[in-house]
């Protein structure tokens, strides 16, 4: 009260003038606020504002940390979906196909860009596109089918599900090995050298493979093994495989192989500007890239599969395309080839 006292007694004093009284009011005010007083002298209507004060700033604090802490918590599992088809009328549209489709067009569209910036016509990779794709699509399907051949021609297999390819079953290594010799045809007919054109598709093809693995995830398919990380993937009992118990968790092996794409990807672009590589090498250098990743990520997965030695016929494939890759990338820079189109190869495609 003291305090209170005291500025009422110098606005008395001050108030003889009006003019310079709210100056001296404010100056005597801002003294008393300044004025160190212990917590004791301070009124009790002061102590108990500042206490809320206080407790409100308390429950601030904790608020804004639990919010942050909250940012960095795990999820405790990743759901799939609950479908993976939609029905517009009596027309189904499949996730999966829909994926595949879309990861087409972005890689037509980022080789066209790469590939002009490398000298070459970028209608081409429209031509080439239609002789790729339905031979990729051939080549991944079969590749299927031959590793995985219990499900079509086993005791209980149906040989008409070949071609129900909508329902999931191709292999991405069947995918590079038939679209390489469409691309190769559409080449050869163009009069045009595969090199500047494989070292164009090459990052473009991990961005692709990593839009199509989703698919798995829509399908709930091509799962890892049981897991209790925080990233454990749920699998719904109609999915679930034989053996397991309902709400198993299991390693979203898509997920791994799409953060694992991706990356190499910018890898792949960043190794393509900074050195100057020959014709070839980076096709070479992108399938050591996918299938060491795909080598590891293969030994997580309990999908049903062939067994040679111990190991999933898959994971042996990826081995031996590693050592394709590394061959292939020494001899493509021994060579010597342009990963440029030349003047003159322009020049003959548009004679033809």
């Amino acid at each position: 009260m003291a305090g209170s006292y005291e500025t009422r007694a110098n606005t008395r004093r001050t108030s003889r003038n009006p003019r310079e009284a709210p100056v001296t009011t404010a100056r005597e005010s801002i003294r008393l606020m300044a004025r160190p007083v212990t917590h004791a002298k301070r009124p009790a209507f002061t102590r108990v504002r500042h206490a809320c004060i206080g407790a409100r700033a308390t429950s601030v604090l904790q608020i804004d940390k639990l919010a942050v802490m909250d940012l960095f918590v795990l999820p405790a599992s990743i759901p799939s979906p609950p479908q993976g088809v939609w029905y517009l009328g009596p027309i189904p549209l499949r996730a999966y196909g829909l994926l595949i489709a879309f990861a087409m067009v972005v890689a037509v569209i980022l080789t066209r860009k790469r590939y002009e910036a490398r000298g070459g016509d970028g209608e081409l990779v429209f031509d080439v596109a239609l002789w790729a794709i339905p031979f990729g699509i051939v080549g991944a399907r079969l590749y299927h089918v031959i590793t995985s051949p219990h499900k079509y021609f086993g005791p209980d297999g149906q040989w008409l599900e070949i071609f129900r390819i909508w329902e999931g079953g191709i292999a991405i290594m069947g995918a590079v090995i038939g679209g390489s010799i469409g691309a190769y045809i559409a080449l050869k007919r163009a009069g045009q050298r595969m090199g500047p054109f494989a070292d164009s598709v090459a990052p473009t093809l991990l961005v692709a493979q990593a839009i199509g693995r989703f698919g798995n995830w829509f399908n709930q398919e091509l799962f890892g093994k049981p897991t209790t990380l925080p990233w454990g993937l749920e699998i719904d009992d109609a999915h679930l495989p034989r053996g397991f118990e309902s709400g198993t968790l299991f390693h979203p092996t898509f997920l791994y192989e799409v953060i694992w794409n991706l990356t190499m990807a910018v890898v792949l672009v960043g190794l393509d500007k900074k050195f100057k590589f020959k014709g070839g090498q980076v096709l070479f250098l992108y399938v050591a890239l996918y299938a060491t990743g795909r080598f590891w990520i293969e030994n997580l997965r309990i999908d049903p599969a062939r067994v040679f030695l111990g190991m999933r016929l898959n994971a042996w494939s990826a081995l031996l395309l590693i050592v394709i890759g590394v061959v292939g990338f020494l001899i493509a820079g021994k060579r010597g080839a342009s990963t440029r189109v030349e003047a003159h190869e322009i020049a003959e495609e548009n004679v033809e």
